[in-house]
């Protein structure tokens, strides 16, 4: 099943466009956990098992993993491994490099790894995205326009009279052939939102800053979703999966995935 087909199913079964990020901190999860041979794991399957009727993907940052050596890594294999087969998960490594190292990166995340999404830095152009794109059946999610503060030192800057985002979207836009392209656009930015919801009409859209970063979020649905209220992935990872800090973390969390899955629903056509 293409990636796209994926998600659009399981945001329809779950009605859900709340995607949870697994960005799993040893200092910040549950203290009684770490006498668990793999608390990392183990606190991301409690998590999954609470919110897997709640969402549309799932979205572990493989930082989080990467600081913990190979250990971490053998979590992060075993996290997506459980993760129910019906929900996309997105490996949010933000890959960016040379045709042959692109390469390499898009076996490890896909063949490897086994995700169904990853995200990628166009910088350095067409030829270290096409590697990615090479995957038919996955999908390659590009930085467009990102949620942090210093986004926007290269993103809004103008080149022949258009922030280079707008470009961005364009060019990821005629990249699309295979269907397999998607952006990565920030809820602190709605109005440059609605603008690459234009250009990019038919490209899904995983939206970050909806939490922590308090971006917008009737905005974020209004103009982040297609003309059908779907194809936006809105994440949010630290308002959930940090919910609690005691034993009833499952519970909490659900609670918070639920409400801002309900809150995303008050504004969808």
């Amino acid at each position: 099943m293409r990636f796209i087909e994926k998600l659009l199913k399981i945001s329809q079964k779950n009605n859900s466009l709340l995607c949870v990020g697994l960005d799993t901190d040893l200092k910040k999860i549950p203290e009684f956990l770490l006498k668990e041979e793999d608390p990392v794991f183990t606190f991301n399957k409690k998590i999954v098992d609470s919110t897997s009727d709640l969402v549309c993907a799932y979205k572990p940052n493989i930082a989080f993993y990467e600081s913990l050596g190979t250990d971490g890594l053998l979590s992060l294999k075993k996290t997506i491994d459980y993760i129910p087969d019906d929900i996309p998960v997105i490996l949010d490594a933000k890959r960016g490099d040379i045709g042959n190292t692109a390469r390499m990166y898009a076996k490890a995340v896909f063949e490897e790894f086994k995700a169904d999404a990853v995200t990628v830095n166009p910088y350095l152009g067409e030829d270290s995205i096409s590697p990615f794109l090479a995957y038919e059946d996955k999908c390659s999610f590009i930085l467009c326009l990102t949620s942090n503060k210093s986004a926007g030192d290269f993103q809004l800057q103008i080149i022949d009279k258009r922030p280079l985002y707008e470009l961005v979207a364009e060019k990821v836009s005629s990249w699309n052939q295979k269907k397999n392209c998607g952006l990565v656009v920030g809820a602190t930015y709605p109005e440059q939102l609605k603008k690459i919801r234009e250009i990019a009409y038919d490209l899904p859209i995983l939206i970050p800053g909806v939490g922590a970063q308090k971006g917008d979020l009737e905005k974020t649905v209004k103009f982040g979703t297609d003309k059908k209220g779907n194809l936006a992935v809105i994440n949010s990872s630290r308002g959930i999966i940090y919910a609690s800090d005691e034993k009833d973390f499952a519970t909490e969390s659900r609670k918070k995935a639920k409400e801002l899955r309900d809150d995303i629903n008050k504004f969808r056509l």
